[in-house]
């Protein structure tokens, strides 16, 4: 009964920290963040990408419509193959079957048509893969730690680092966020000024995670022991949503990304706050005395 008490007050503290986290958040924003459009928000029943913040998610979502044209085409070539030799060579229409075994010409055709197919494929795929590992010059750097079940964030340059957690259906109003952004909306989102390059590092602290933005065009494994690199510029205002996209246990599914892209002002407003709350390094004179 005792240890029953002990959890309780435990899970009651932790709570109560999560939600200090989720207030201070907003405190930090104020009323500069209100407006901000929500970008990639899932639509029930809706197909395809969400919309595209980066050059990269842009350069992702053509490649996939370019090579569904593709895929699509060699279907339905197939398909017809079929249907012709189903009409004009089935036993009725083709009673004396024919004997050869071998044809070179469609043997050589069939050998170089895949051959073109994937080099046409990679011509515009490997630039774009490129672009997506090798990594620019920050403006921002960021390290991202994938926990059972939420994310770490740390700004090294300002010496500040929190956690991200989901946040409770119960609080989603006072931070801002509808009901049906619940298991989307976290307490501690991910802060970025807009048309800025981040730099993520991503890691795990215990097994195999995953941090995505699809607007973003981020998709990343965060593995224990390893280091990864990946970037973003967002173009856009505004809020994001992303998900854990590796299964990691039980709470997989309440692990939510939250990225805030907002004016460079209104970023600079949030890291002087963030900096006081987590007593981070005080940011250069010249940037600190503009606000």
């Amino acid at each position: 009964m005792r240890i029953g008490k002990s959890l309780v007050g435990i899970g009651t503290a932790l709570t109560g920290m999560s939600l200090g986290a989720a207030v201070w958040a907003q405190d930090a924003l104020g009323d500069s963040v209100k407006g901000l459009p929500v970008i990639g928000k899932p639509t029930d029943g809706a197909m395809g990408f969400p919309p595209a913040a980066t050059e990269v998610a842009r350069d992702v979502h053509w490649l996939d419509g370019m090579i569904m044209w593709i895929i699509s085409s060699i279907t339905v070539f197939v398909v017809v193959l079929l249907l012709v030799v189903l009409v004009r060579f089935n036993q009725r229409a083709n009673k004396t079957p024919a004997t050869f075994t071998h044809n070179s010409v469609v043997e050589v055709v069939w050998t170089l048509g895949p051959i073109v197919i994937l080099i046409f494929i990679g011509a515009f795929s490997l630039p774009i893969l490129f672009k997506q590992l090798e990594i620019p010059k920050a403006d921002i750097s960021i390290n991202v730690t994938g926990n059972q079940w939420y994310w770490s964030y740390e700004y090294p340059k300002n010496n500040i680092a929190f956690d991200s957690f989901l946040l409770d259906k119960a609080d989603l109003k006072d931070a801002g966020y509808s009901q049906d952004e619940y298991l989307l909306a976290v307490d501690a989102p991910l802060v970025v000024p807009v048309n800025k390059t981040v730099v993520l590092t991503i890691t795990g602290s215990d097994v195999i995670h995953s941090w995505a933005v699809p607007s973003f065009g981020v998709k990343l494994d965060a593995v224990p022991g390893r280091k990864q690199k990946t970037w973003f510029k967002a173009e856009k205002e505004g809020v994001y949503f992303g998900q854990c996209s590796e299964l990691c246990g039980k709470n997989h599914a309440y692990m939510p990304i939250t990225v805030k892209v907002v004016s460079q002002a209104v970023y600079d407003k949030w890291l002087k706050a963030a900096i006081k709350e987590y007593a981070g390094d005080p940011q250069p004179l010249n940037v600190a005395s503009s606000n």
